[in-house]
């Protein structure tokens, strides 16, 4: 009888693996250098900032990290759930205000402010999100927007709180009862941490089963609804995540510059955060990061040489929307450095 052939081994028969296979792992290292890379220098940086203008460099990065919380936020809602909010900077007043006008009236306490804070925000947004996510495309700009006008012009008419001036606020939140805040570096790691405390919140939330109805709702909301998710309360929650966070961006933002304004929540700044997450590259959060540090260093570098800075923002905005389609992430993207 005719003996049959030995069997192949496994490894002969088997068709070749893909070249994609190998090359996820490498993927998902990138993914992680990119942030891991952020935060350590904004870790190190007080270290080498005492070689130079110290108070200036360490005021600039707080206020990169506290835009950089409002941009994450708004990225929640643009860049995985499709939402244009043009009143985001609403929030950032909110957050302001609410520890400002607690301040005012000498309760110091920063946990107790932090709470109003982000209490205040979230109810905003709940109010407001229930009312403008019954609408879509353009209508949802414009009554965000509404929305966003009506609260600067509320805290225009509060004279007794600076009304269109602002106030200054004179005293530091107490924690446990220590005056910690007045120490610029307890600041600087403050916010730190509330900036990365935020993004890997957010990471965990874009990750999960909501997150992931959140980007189906933005692809196909029909789909989404057949398959028995509703849209409409995903959407809400995040909206509401999103303004919490904005205005914990806010409350920082009144402790680190010691002045509260209506001017915090105008249109304009609203449309300052969406060009951060533009800039930086949607649905990515650490872009957002990206984009409110290159905004913010470049409206700095920019107003030195002339008042009229954004006549050369403008066009730069334009070429990058032509040039580099994703913001700065897609074009490291392109060039194979995440």
């Amino acid at each position: 009888m005719q003996q049959s052939a030995p069997a192949k081994p496994a490894s002969e028969t088997a068709p070749a693996a893909p070249a994609t296979l190998s090359a996820a792992p490498r993927f998902r290292a990138a993914h992680v250098a990119v942030p891991f890379l952020l935060f350590t220098l904004f870790a190190i940086l007080p270290a080498f900032a005492q070689f130079g203008a110290e108070g200036y460099i360490l005021s600039l990065v707080m206020r990169v990290m506290i835009f950089a919380i409002a941009a994450m936020s708004l990225d929640l809602i643009l860049g995985y759930g499709a939402m244009v909010s043009f009143g985001h900077a609403a929030f950032i007043g909110i957050g302001a205000y609410g520890a400002g006008i607690l301040m005012r009236h000498t309760v110091d306490d920063f946990f107790i402010q932090l709470g109003a804070a982000l209490g205040a925000s979230a109810l905003f947004a709940l109010a407001t999100g229930a009312l403008s996510l019954r609408t879509k495309g353009v209508y949802f700009i414009m009554i965000t927007l509404a929305f966003g006008q009506m609260g600067f012009f509320f805290f225009v008419s509060l004279a007794a709180y600076g009304g269109d001036d602002g106030m200054t606020l004179r005293t530091t939140p107490q924690i446990f009862g220590q005056d910690w805040l007045a120490h610029r570096h307890f600041l600087y790691y403050l916010i730190f941490a509330c900036m990365l405390g935020v993004y890997f919140l957010l990471r965990a939330i874009v990750r999960s089963r909501f997150g992931r109805v959140l980007r189906g709702a933005k692809e196909n909301p029909v789909r989404m609804q057949a398959i028995g998710f509703s849209p409409y309360r995903f959407q809400l929650a995040a909206y509401v995540i999103a303004g919490t966070i904005c205005g914990l961006a806010g409350f920082l933002l009144a402790h680190q510059t010691e002045f509260i304004a209506p001017a915090f929540m105008t249109w304009q700044r609203s449309g300052e955060l969406i060009v951060m997450v533009v800039l930086g590259g949607m649905g990515t959060l650490h872009g957002a990061i990206i984009g409110a540090a290159a905004f913010l260093i470049l409206e700095e570098m920019l107003s030195r040489i002339t008042q009229d800075w954004k006549l050369i923002f403008g066009p730069f905005l334009v070429l990058v929307a032509l040039f580099a389609r994703g913001g700065i992430m897609g074009f490291l993207r392109r060039w194979g450095l995440k």
